[in-house]
């Protein structure tokens, strides 16, 4: 395992030692004071609670507003995560054991402190931020492919240190919402009574708690970007479509740019598809709970929360044989206009919120998630294993194995088609890894990514890129959330400082470039030049977003009936 030692270095890597703490901060809201912590320049406000706790007759609920006072609370501790769908590892083998070793970072480390009581969150600042501060505020949604994260691994000091040092502050938010199946059951029984696509519901609350409270850190309601990673990226684009794209909260705009890191359009099959009846029947079994209905909605809230815990937990994982054929994640319910459309429906139909975007990838998106699929032995194996991911496709088998011939069988050296790419012959730890790893980030991420931008671009400004900063790790090449490991882990390298240096200048002046003059040009993306940026070790250079484009054209035009 040698090879591997670069993983625990980033995991291990901390902040600078902070500087000596001031007087603790005190910002009073409309539900109380909230007493806070400040170091290196820096207040922090983490765990304020948005909502009311959803337990016991709001289990399995969409949140609900605090209606009262909470008086005085001290925001310094560690918040309380939601419920986690555990990892389960089996450290006997390479796959696994790669594996074990991610699960031990701090990307996706158990959250400690994990309970139903977890809808927070945290707001950070410039210590010299006052109530007429008004300034910009970036919104963070974690990832966790909707079954786990949590706000205690993300820490805005950095991005905000570096706001500072561009003289253009901003204000750091990050929320909790409910992952699993705490948030993304679906399901006739709870469709019946719209309480789908509850940690979608859970960030769109905390966005309104923004608009109504940010003022007094300082923030500025009017100048709200949103940004995720991975789920939480897909979770950004989402809310650009919720409610038929109209993004505006007491007559102003939830948020005015967005951020995007690997993640967008996922098309999806509705709450009441045969895949998510599924998975609600064998959580309703495992708790002891039958059928699919009121009265099994009542046995699922009154289970203990352990019970539940396990019964939720109880299909297939982000992290095992079914890989990024979720279990859980939001689903179209059309009994209301919350998220009434499939994704990849609302943006075709011009159905979404007209704001500036960034969005880009990892070079090699699915390495991470291919790693448990060693049974993929042939292109057949392949081909029926991904038609399963398509029960809506009346002719899945075909159209993937039409897909995959644009994927080398066996990729020889100088072939681009596997992942790790630009590898040849190497990293294929397994028969198919590669050309699995290649198409399942392509189809989730990479390539979606494009078809997304292709449509949006004539309509909204667009940054795109493409990180490459781990080429040459073994096995797993620029792997998905490499970008996060980099920003708040190890922020003080060039690739990171890069990164928030485009970032701020976009969540402040709505363009990457207007505060970085000297650094390398990002151009718009459009449908004609498809210009992206790469970032790459200590250098970021001008690219094109043309690699792959059979796949990219075949993928086009499945969009309707590659749906999960």
């Amino acid at each position: 395992m040698q090879y591997l030692s670069i993983l625990p270095l980033l995991a291990s890597a901390v902040f600078a030692a902070p500087l000596q703490e001031r007087s603790a901060p005190s910002v009073t809201i409309a539900n109380g004071t909230v007493i806070g912590s400040s170091s290196g320049g820096v207040d922090s406000f983490k765990g304020i609670p948005f909502a009311q706790p959803p337990v016991g007759n709001l289990r399995l609920r969409p949140p609900q507003s605090i209606n009262k006072s909470f008086g005085t609370i001290t925001a310094t501790g560690i918040p309380r995560g939601c419920p986690q769908m555990y990892v389960s590892v089996d450290n006997s083998n390479l796959p696994e054991a790669v594996i074990g070793l991610l699960a031990d970072t701090p990307l996706v480390q158990t959250v400690s402190d994990a309970g139903e009581d977890c809808l927070t969150l945290n707001v950070q600042r410039p210590s010299t931020a006052t109530s007429s501060s008004k300034l910009p505020v970036v919104f963070w949604i974690y990832g966790g492919g909707f079954e786990f994260g949590s706000t205690q691994l993300y820490d805005g000091s950095a991005l905000i240190q570096k706001s500072m040092a561009m003289a253009n502050n901003v204000i750091f938010v990050a929320v909790n919402y409910r992952v699993g199946g705490f948030g993304f059951l679906a399901g006739n029984a709870l469709a019946s009574e719209g309480s789908t696509n509850l940690g979608l519901r859970d960030q769109r609350l905390g966005l309104q708690w923004v608009a109504e409270n940010i003022a007094a850190f300082g923030g500025d309601p009017d100048k709200v970007t949103i940004w995720g990673e991975s789920a939480g990226s897909i979770s950004v684009f989402d809310h650009t479509i919720i409610n038929g794209g109209d993004n505006t909260y007491m007559g102003k705009p939830l948020f005015r740019a967005a951020i995007m890191d690997s993640g967008s359009v996922v098309p999806v099959d509705p709450v009441t598809a045969s895949q998510a009846n599924t998975v609600f029947t064998t959580v309703a079994q495992y708790a002891g709970c039958s059928g699919n209905s009121e009265a099994t909605l009542t046995c699922l809230r009154n289970k203990d929360y352990t019970t539940l815990l396990n019964a939720m937990n109880s299909v297939p994982g982000i992290l095992g044989p079914r890989s990024l054929d979720l279990s859980y994640l939001p689903r179209p319910d059309s009994s209301d206009n919350f998220f009434s459309q499939s994704p990849d429906v609302a943006v075709t139909s011009g159905k979404f919120a007209k704001v500036p975007i960034i969005i880009g990838d990892q070079e090699d998106e699915g390495t991470l998630f291919a790693l448990t699929l060693s049974n993929l032995q042939t292109n057949d194996d392949v081909v029926n294993y991904l038609a399963s991911y398509f029960p809506g496709d009346a002719n899945a088998e075909a159209d993937v194995a039409a897909l995959m011939s644009h994927y080398p069988d066996e990729p020889l050296l100088g072939q681009p088609a596997g992942s790790p790419f630009r590898t040849g012959i190497f990293n294929n730890i397994y028969p198919q890894f590669k050309r699995v790893a290649a198409v399942l980030g392509d189809i989730t991420f990479t390539l979606t990514r494009r078809v997304y931008l292709d449509v949006v671009s004539s309509q909204v400004k667009a940054w795109s890129y493409l990180n490459t900063n781990f080429y040459g790790t073994p096995i797993l090449g620029t792997f998905h959330a490499t970008d996060i490991l980099t920003l708040y882990f190890t922020p003080a390298l060039p690739a990171a400082q890069a990164t928030m240096a485009y970032y701020i200048s976009f969540i402040t002046k709505l363009d990457p470039n207007t505060l970085n003059p000297s650094m390398t040009n990002w151009p718009q993306w459009d449908s004609t030049g498809r210009n992206i940026v790469n970032f790459s070790g200590l250098t970021v250079t001008a690219d094109k977003d043309n690699f792959r484009e059979d796949a990219y054209q075949y993928l086009k035009s499945k969009t309707n009936v590659f749906k999960v």
